[in-house]
């Protein structure tokens, strides 16, 4: 017989929910995403390349990688799709081969602007509150936090 306190249940799980929540988040991006041809990957390296562009000129690679927290497998063909696309270019750095440097394309500066209302939007549709929000964003970045630490001690 299954108990509601089976430690292999679904509810009773604290990565399902994320999991659902992130699948969830992603289809109501893709409406607002798709006249800009960007899919929710790549609005994610999008907003990582706008802010580091306003800071940095040189972007590399393992910038994009440490802020999305993904692995080069996962960001490499991702980059190289959003090459193809036009968002951006790769480029070996003159200083060290072994960076690759990212320039975002004027187009790709240009959905900066286009994209601007496309956080109101999703807040608009969920309904929650902005403190409500606030407060679901701060306990999801302590556990972020936690799992990078479970994680730096695995290796």
């Amino acid at each position: 017989m299954v108990t509601s306190s089976d430690p292999l249940r679904l509810d009773q799980q604290a990565c399902f929910p994320l999991y659902a929540a992130s699948n969830l988040i992603q289809q109501l991006y893709h409406p607002l995403l798709k006249p800009l041809g960007l899919t929710y990957s790549q609005y994610l390296v999008m907003l990582v390349l706008w802010e580091l562009s306003d800071q940095q000129t040189d972007i590399s690679i393992s910038d994009i990688k440490k802020r999305l927290k993904l692995d080069i497998g996962t960001l490499s063909p991702l980059l190289k799709r959003m090459e193809k696309a036009g968002h951006l270019q790769r480029q070996r750095s003159d200083k060290d081969e072994r960076r690759v440097i990212i320039t975002l394309t004027d187009h790709a500066k240009a959905l900066r602007e286009q994209a601007r209302d496309i956080p109101a939007c999703l807040f608009n549709q969920v309904g929650i509150s902005l403190e409500e929000l606030r407060t679901l964003r701060e306990h999801v970045i302590h556990l972020v936090e936690k799992l990078e630490q479970a994680n730096a001690q695995r290796r």
